[in-house]
């Protein structure tokens, strides 16, 4: 009879945080329509909600209608999450929650909603205006500014784990580059490096952040140097793993120059067996890379890759890195060695897309670097290797810190 009792409690509790939901509404932009299905598995109840630009509506079971989004989770942790003892990210790194559909929607909807006593969301995706452009952006945490820029034909979900590491000391940004992810995917932009860094600019520009560490992967990685050599004063440290640097042997330059990106506004698709087997192909020991996550990021790369926009900047930014110029007055390691912020190399010994021997050339251009390479480790090692790379990022950062504060001031004695 007492587990009856508590179970009835504990659904009852669960009903009034979900009836709380319509009032601690925030409110959304001017068409906004989204349903999401949360599916509580330990107590067997889904409860539907829809918000919209004119408000949130709640109910116990689902309609007809089909859901934007599924967020399954256990009756305990969706009470933390609604009194803000933890955000969404936490409990999706601890893998006590999973999403199905709209990967932006999911993480952005407990940024729809108060907290208990009109406190702020833990976190919130919005859209930063850039120009033209809005650059889908996730944003927790408090403290200085850290961006985390995702590599090709990614997201900002492959820095999850990372934002909500780092959130418990920084206020951290999880963009997505224009052309991926829930950006803006015009076919009128020139996808390429110095592009995509002036977009990262302007983000911060408009959040109003003067400077920034800047954590990169693999081309998010090129694209924080590009900004550190461009806009130093604007940098702290750069964290980037297995950055995309410019090749030295390019035996497919001729073919490769040849090649047209805008070929890709042809409608086509590449297949969900072929983006798994890329996607599987970036890890060395694929038993350290939850598969449901896997599925998540699969599902959300065919989502936007419908797009002709993303098509585009995939084929275009994928260009631009082969051809970049390794030598000469201009070339990428000639300017690597003007590079003013403390930077931080991770490299990976099984990484067979930007190979740890890269670090080579970088130690000679830019011998004052700190280079690591991980044993056993694969091209995206903030997904491979979380608790890994978060630790070397905090303590990474948080030399770049010290150094930026300066040495004590010593008191005059009285």
């Amino acid at each position: 009879m007492s587990e009856e009792v508590g179970h009835a409690a504990l659904v009852a509790q669960v009903r009034d945080a979900f009836c709380s939901l319509p009032d601690r509404y925030l409110g959304a932009q001017d068409g906004f329509d989204a349903t999401f299905h949360i599916r509580l598995g330990d107590i067997g109840h889904t409860w539907e909600v829809r918000a919209t630009s004119h408000g949130a509506r709640v109910r116990h079971g689902v309609t007809n209608r089909r859901p934007d989004v599924v967020i399954g989770t256990d009756a305990a942790t969706w009470l933390r999450l609604r009194v803000g003892e933890l955000s969404g990210l936490d409990a999706f790194s601890d893998r006590t929650l999973y999403v199905r559909g709209d990967l932006d929607l999911a993480v952005g909807f407990e940024g729809l909603f108060r907290l208990p006593s009109g406190r702020p969301p833990l976190l919130r995706v919005h859209q930063v205006p850039v120009g033209r452009l809005r650059i889908s952006t996730l944003t927790m945490g408090r403290g200085p500014d850290v961006l985390l820029l995702h590599g090709l034909g990614g997201a900002k979900s492959s820095f999850f784990d990372t934002a909500a590491a780092l959130s418990d000391r920084y206020r951290v940004h999880a963009l997505d580059f224009p052309g991926f992810g829930g950006s803006s995917k015009p076919a009128w932009a020139s996808y390429n490096t110095p592009f995509l860094a002036r977009t990262v600019v302007g983000v911060m520009d408009e959040l109003g952040i003067e400077s920034a560490h800047l954590v990169g992967n693999s081309m998010g990685g090129r694209v924080a140097l590009e900004i550190g050599l461009t806009e130093p004063d604007r940098v702290g440290g750069l964290g980037l793993l297995c950055p995309a640097v410019a090749f030295v042997r390019r035996g497919l330059h001729p073919l490769v120059r040849l090649l047209r990106p805008e070929l890709g506004l042809l409608p086509h698709s590449l297949g969900r067996g072929r983006i798994e087997r890329q996607f599987w192909s970036m890890f060395a020991d694929r038993d350290q890379v939850d598969p449901s996550v896997a599925d998540i990021v699969v599902d959300e790369f065919q989502r936007t890759y419908a797009s002709a926009g993303a098509r585009l900047a995939l084929l275009s930014c994928a260009r631009g890195l082969y051809l970049e110029e390794p030598f000469g007055d201009r070339g990428f390691y000639p300017r690597l060695s003007e590079l003013a912020p403390p930077a931080m190399f991770v490299w990976a010994s099984e990484d067979r897309i930007v190979p740890a021997g890269f670090g080579a050339h970088v130690e000679r251009w830019l011998p004052g670097a700190e280079q690591i390479v991980l044993d056993g480790c694969g091209h995206a090692p903030q997904v491979e290797r979380p608790r890994q790379v978060n630790g070397l990022l905090h303590r990474f950062l948080t030399r770049v810190d010290a150094l930026r504060a300066g040495p004590p001031v010593p008191v005059a004695a009285a």
